[in-house]
């Protein structure tokens, strides 16, 4: 079995700034880095500086993230974020989409796939309970309509597992579609359903360590290829607390979750 790469994804330091997430990625020894990229505060020229810090660092990123489908008309910052990925040499863009219509948010992400198709980027559609692509099965009906090599399924443990997922369904995912996933884990105690904030919470909050809390990550990677480069999405209050640092917090992960995926392979 192939030792699993991992990547830093950029939900562990919501604080970071872009700069930061390539040191801390490079400064832990992660196999991939991941990026935030706000419109209010990103530029050309900070498109210019990132790639020239990560070529400097030798940092690969895994992905840059969010392209958030809204209601409406579409949103050409959605575009440019492809543009952006391509340009950092990302190897993917994570997608998801609060349009309440399956129509319109098939038509925006078919937007997103054909203006990444030939750039090396692909475009990952992440479902989960506080989006409008709630399920596997939601996410998998609308790939099924995109046409395009730069369509993919991002599976999110903790996403998957809260909206009731099995190992069938991962391993049903047809193979092409997969490019990296998110593994975690969290309380095997799910939020209150009924109570949005309590979900948006249990999913930026409240998440733990690989292998030390209720979820089921040994099944899901089991259930996918072993290839696939992991972004650890660790997003914790408490991981947050403990270190401060930003570059302690991205080796605190690292030693963790290499610890677990290398006892699992």
């Amino acid at each position: 079995m192939t030792r699993r790469l991992v990547s830093l994804a950029a939900g562990i330091m919501p604080e970071a700034t872009p700069s930061q997430l390539v040191e801390a990625a490079a400064s832990a020894g992660f196999d991939f880095g991941g990026m935030w990229a706000e419109q209010e505060s990103w530029t050309p020229a900070t498109t210019c500086a990132i790639r020239r810090q990560l070529a400097e660092a030798g940092v690969d990123l895994l992905d840059l993230e969010v392209a958030w489908i809204k209601p409406g008309e579409a949103d050409p910052w959605l575009t440019e974020l492809v543009d952006i990925a391509a340009e950092l040499g990302a190897r993917n863009l994570l997608c998801v989409s609060s349009d309440p219509d399956p129509a319109s948010t098939t038509a925006k992400f078919q937007t997103l796939v054909d203006r990444a198709t030939g750039t090396g980027v692909r475009v990952n559609l992440e479902f989960g309970l506080f989006t409008e692509v709630k399920t596997i099965h939601d996410a998998r009906a609308i790939l099924d309509t995109v046409d395009g090599e730069a369509k993919a399924l991002l599976v999110d443990t903790l996403h998957w597992s809260r909206s009731e997922g099995t190992a069938e369904d991962l391993a049903a995912i047809p193979r092409e579609w997969l490019t990296y996933c998110q593994p975690c884990d969290a309380p095997g105690e799910p939020p209150d359903f009924d109570d949005p904030d309590d979900v948006i919470d249990d999913a930026v909050n409240r998440r733990m360590p690989l292998g030390k809390g209720g979820l089921a990550v040994g099944a899901m990677l089991d259930a996918l290829p072993d290839t696939l480069p992991c972004a650890v999405e660790e997003r914790s209050a408490a991981l947050r607390e403990a270190f401060r640092d930003l570059n302690e917090r991205a080796a605190e992960v690292l030693r963790t979750s290499r610890a677990f995926l290398d006892k699992a392979d």
